[in-house]
């Protein structure tokens, strides 16, 4: 196969190209003397001047020279003859450069449009390559959003796991060895076969409720009643279990509410209650759910020897969640909690979540 070698272009044309573009006019002109047809031959100085000349007088002087040999052709060849001649020689000599003049024009500007669209073309390969890069950037940066979401939803899910376990089977437990070790001093058969009998309820519900919070359900008891109704059966069987005067009280009107926040006020009640049992020795317990606007308020009150709110250690791996799980559940659906207490002054508790309704 045969590869043609391009001509190399250059910025600056040579000397030789100058002595080149004279030479063949000076033998065009002696062949156009003699015959007219020749005029072809110097034509081709109109091609190739700004690539064998360089500056824009030697380019016009060159370009001139080529114009008057064609204008003679073109006015029946040299010498002239006679006056129209000459005439028609002028006439020639100015409309060939006013043509070349047009010409050269409209050279002039394809070339500054195609020098723009060499800078239009090399700032859209810069803008792509930038776009490239930052959608490069967009994805790693997507991917690594990706696995954070993904590592915060199980951490979530881990500490959901850990908050329920610890509501429904370590208090379950709890209190099932505190049922177990009355049996163990019970009187008489009859008292033992009571305590015997809560223990194996209190089984069976957090078994129940153990199941329930790995498939994620609300707790048991809000499957058939309300939150007043869930609340009022949990204190008082709370109360009938330690043997503590419990009292629950329901303010403003009562409403329906979404399944989170009823859960949720559910679980720190009886977290409270717990704690309550098993640190403050209690004689007496209020709980009182308050329906305030666009509020909901779950307060808890004991008599029981208190505690420094200040002086309350930091949670460890085995020390339960206590105050740290009832205020992680309460801001888990954009509320909070406050705790008052002082030794030897009981302990009050709230809860303040927002009021959001059922999904009917």
């Amino acid at each position: 196969m045969c590869v043609r070698a391009r001509r190399p272009m250059w910025r600056t044309p040579p000397r030789s190209g100058t002595v080149y573009y004279v030479l063949r006019w000076v033998i065009s002109f002696p062949l156009t003397w003699l015959n007219p047809f020749f005029a072809f031959y110097a034509s081709t100085g109109y091609f190739d001047t700004d690539e064998l000349m360089s500056g824009t007088r030697r380019q016009r002087l060159g370009l001139f020279a080529t114009v008057v040999v064609v204008a003679g052709a073109q006015a029946g060849g040299l010498p002239f003859r006679s006056p129209v001649q000459w005439v028609l020689f002028g006439v020639m000599l100015v409309a060939n450069n006013a043509l070349l003049m047009a010409v050269g024009h409209l050279n002039q500007q394809e070339g500054q449009r195609s020098r723009d669209r060499a800078v239009t073309i090399a700032e859209l390969e810069r803008t792509n390559k930038a776009l490239q890069q930052a959608l490069d950037e967009n994805a790693a940066l997507h991917a690594q959003l990706l696995v954070q979401a993904r590592e915060a939803g199980v951490a979530d899910e881990r500490r959901r796991l850990a908050a329920e376990i610890h509501d429904t089977i370590a208090q379950g437990l709890t209190g099932i060895i505190a049922q177990l070790q009355v049996v163990a001093s019970a009187p008489d058969l009859p008292t033992a076969r009571t305590h015997l009998d809560r223990a194996s309820t209190l089984a069976r519900h957090s078994l129940g409720e153990a199941r329930r919070s790995v498939q994620n359900l609300a707790p048991v008891a809000l499957e058939n009643d309300g939150l007043p109704e869930a609340l009022k059966k949990t204190v008082a069987e709370w109360g009938e279990r330690t043997g503590v005067r419990a009292e629950f009280t329901v303010t403003g009107t009562a409403e329906q509410l979404h399944e989170e926040i009823s859960a949720t006020l559910l679980r720190i009640a009886e977290e409270a209650l717990s704690n309550a049992s098993r640190h403050a020795h209690a004689t007496r317990l209020g709980l009182t759910l308050t329906f305030l606007g666009d509020e909901v308020i779950l307060d808890i009150r004991d008599d029981g020897r208190g505690f420094d709110p200040l002086a309350v250690p930091a949670r460890s791996t085995a020390a339960g969640f206590g105050l740290d799980g009832m205020r992680a559940r309460a801001e888990r659906v954009a509320g909070f909690l406050t705790v008052e207490s002082e030794p030897g002054h009981g302990t009050a508790l709230s809860a303040r979540v927002p009021l959001v309704r059922h999904d009917r």
